[in-house]
């Protein structure tokens, strides 16, 4: 990727030099299938994944009614969302692992159920599995035995990279977002991870955006962004969130991406 922000060399006479000030973030969107849009995606392209499968578990959950995303969002006319089968975990991992770069992280969000699925997939097509972070909700769920407050992060390593920092803990407490899009994940959230695993001007890529939490996340800390998701609808609204953060639209995904 060519677009990387460069750091502000600073000019002994007139500040910083023109050429060199930080660019404003850029993001690219697409609408479609999160396997078919990593196949377009170059070898060795993307410094970071951060995603939220709608993992097939929740299917279960929703048939019974322990899961409040059978609720349709006051932000969103999308009552549900189409399930991404574990049958695909082998072809998603597979791209994931080619599109990241040597020494990157890739966040998987799921549930305890999908975890045991996802995590010897995803060793297969070569990663490292340090371990599962945990989202504390801060409020309890819907459910009959102990009910839920939390989700799963798995964390996994291609090469090696260390962390931004030692000191943040393997729980993360944010609150959900209630009223959002269906599934919204904080965008707080997503941002300790940003800031933990790229750097400024690094690309981070989300294949199930939703409604671009990750993305807001990513050009909050100066990072550009590129992500898909089956849903028109979240295309829409993931797309006036980052213009509205300032992010800026790059019209040909294929063309920019390939540069």
């Amino acid at each position: 990727m060519s677009d990387r922000m460069p750091s502000p060399e600073l000019n002994a006479t007139t500040g910083p030099s023109a050429s060199n000030l930080p660019q404003p973030s850029k993001f690219w969107l697409d609408t479609g299938d999160a396997v078919r849009f990593l196949e377009g995606l170059g070898s060795e392209s993307v410094d970071l994944v951060i995603t939220d499968p709608a993992y097939e578990s929740l299917e279960k959950h929703r048939a019974i009614g322990t899961t409040t995303r059978l609720k349709q969002s006051k932000s969103s006319s999308n009552a549900w969302f189409s399930v991404f089968p574990n049958t695909r975990f082998s072809e998603l991992f597979r791209e994931l692992f080619r599109v990241l770069r040597p020494n990157s992280h890739a966040y998987v969000f799921c549930d305890q159920e999908t975890m045991f699925v996802a995590k010897p997939v995803a060793e297969a097509a070569g990663f490292r599995f340090w371990k599962p972070l945990v989202w504390d909700k801060q409020r309890i769920g819907m459910g009959y035995h102990y009910r839920s407050r939390y989700e799963f992060i798995l964390f996994f390593e291609k090469g090696k990279r260390r962390l931004a920092s030692l000191s943040v803990p393997d729980v993360l407490a944010f609150p959900r977002i209630r009223g959002g899009y269906p599934a919204e994940k904080p965008a707080a959230l997503s941002g300790v991870l940003v800031q933990q695993s790229s750097a400024p001007g690094e690309l981070v890529v989300d294949p199930f955006m939703g409604s671009g939490s990750v993305g807001l996340a990513a050009v909050g800390s100066g990072r550009h962004f590129m992500g898909t998701d089956v849903c028109a609808e979240a295309h829409r609204i993931a797309e006036a969130r980052l213009l509205e953060a300032g992010a800026v639209p790059r019209p040909s995904l294929y063309d920019e991406r390939r540069r």
